[in-house]
């Protein structure tokens, strides 16, 4: 018997623009031109888009597929067709077993009923029985966390409590398949490791899971296989590193920033070996290597090196460097080299550069969203900085243990002798 649980063989999707039709006037000619061009299907008319292009792949059992891409690549329409909300254009879909999706915020909620009557509403239409509701109602309340406002209409509710009571009900489906989209992020820190924990746990019972998300760090920790969807085709699918390499590398366009006149392009994110890496570990040394042109001397500049969290944008560092370019230097192309350590937590970062000059108070030079990196570690449950913390145990004046992380992200176990403070 196949383990395949999911198939996406061959689907495109179109949608059509500004379908609005405010009189008859418009919508008796509108009407005619698609019994004209019925025929047609294959052809885009001059209102319409194709938002998946000939998209296919798999989902074996257990198995957690991440699916990755800027907005409007298609992800979201790829899991409605999924959940079976939209139907393929061309092309079919299969799924084996009993599904959950937790795709919008209130999706299945009635406004004017309670926290508690939604469960039992959204449950009923997930496929659960009322007394297997009633049996889970207290696990599913106390995993929301909002037990205080469960009595509450739902119209009250802020989208943090949606995406907590929708989640919560979604995964206590007990699902053979479970579809999540970038809903989580209306959540709280806490509530999506809440989550992310839950789902791991999902796939160690055999659960397979098809997440959307711009948090590449959760894809890299969550999935073993990558999608990585743009302008609604299929660019390319494999091991979860690998992909999120591409998706981070395809997201600067070298050949715009070198044809202005000031310019930084060309950077490259290497370890110590000099070998590119995008996915890092906590303490790392990398070296930024970029080259940069100017069309006269400089001087009284800075560079700037900014480093900011890509799920909230939170500037991580700013920095600024004396950078002046003198008369024998200028207008050619150069290179530059910046070092520097990631003592960050689990989370994905990009790098923003840029020239200033001070006297006439601009930029001469500005390359944001450079590079794109990930930090990859699976201890921290919240935080940005790694501050690298060291757990001694001493008895008496005798040292036990010394207990630090390491440069993979793990607990380890040191027993030399060290000053104690």
């Amino acid at each position: 018997m196949s383990d395949t649980v999911l198939e996406f063989d061959g689907v495109w999707k179109k949608f059509r623009k500004g379908e609005c039709y405010d009189s008859l006037r418009d919508l008796i000619p509108a009407v005619f031109k698609k019994t004209v061009t019925a025929k047609k299907r294959e052809e885009l008319i001059d209102t319409e888009f194709w938002a998946l292009r000939d998209v296919s792949f798999q989902l074996k059992r257990g198995e957690a597929l991440g699916i990755i891409g800027p907005n409007g690549s298609g992800k979201s329409t790829s899991l409605k067709i999924l959940s079976g909300i939209l139907r393929p254009t061309r092309g079919t879909m299969m799924v084996k077993g009993r599904m959950s999706a937790l795709i919008e915020v209130g999706a299945g909620f009635h406004q004017d009923l309670t926290g508690r009557e939604n469960i039992y509403l959204n449950g009923t239409i997930l496929g659960m029985k009322k007394a297997d509701i009633s049996k889970k109602l207290d696990e599913i309340i106390e995993f929301s966390g909002i037990s205080d406002f469960i009595d509450t209409p739902v119209k009250r509710y802020s989208s943090g409590m949606y995406a907590r009571l929708g989640f919560s009900i979604a995964a206590h489906v007990d699902p053979e398949l479970l579809l999540v989209d970038e809903v989580l992020s209306v959540g709280d820190m806490w509530f999506q490791e809440k989550c992310i924990k839950k789902m791991l746990s999902f796939k160690e019972s055999g659960i397979s899971i098809i997440f959307v998300s711009h948090n590449l760090a959760s894809v890299n920790l969550l999935c073993e296989r990558t999608a990585l969807l743009k302008k609604g085709e299929l660019k390319m699918i494999g091991e979860t590193r690998q992909v999120i390499s591409e998706y981070i590398h395809g997201n600067t366009d070298a050949a715009e920033l070198k044809n202005e006149k000031n310019a930084i392009w060309g950077a490259k994110l290497l370890d110590d070996r000099r070998q590119p890496c995008n996915i890092v570990s906590p303490q790392q040394c990398l070296s930024l290597e970029f080259k940069f042109l100017c069309e006269k001397a400089l001087s009284e500049c800075q560079l700037g090196f900014v480093v900011n969290r890509i799920s909230d944008g939170l500037t991580i560092c700013d920095y600024n460097m004396t950078f002046n370019y003198t008369e024998n230097e200028a207008n050619g192309e150069m290179q530059g080299k910046i070092r520097f350590e990631t003592n960050l937590l689990r989370e994905a970062y990009v790098i923003t550069l840029h020239i200033y000059h001070y006297p006439s108070a601009t930029h001469i030079a500005y390359a944001k969203n450079l590079i794109y990196f990930s930090v990859e570690e699976r201890l921290s449950c919240n935080g940005t900085a790694h501050l690298n913390p060291i757990l001694q145990i001493k008895r008496a004046d005798e040292l036990v243990a010394k207990i630090y992380v390491n440069t993979k992200g793990n607990w380890v176990e040191d027993k030399s002798d060290i000053t104690l403070m």
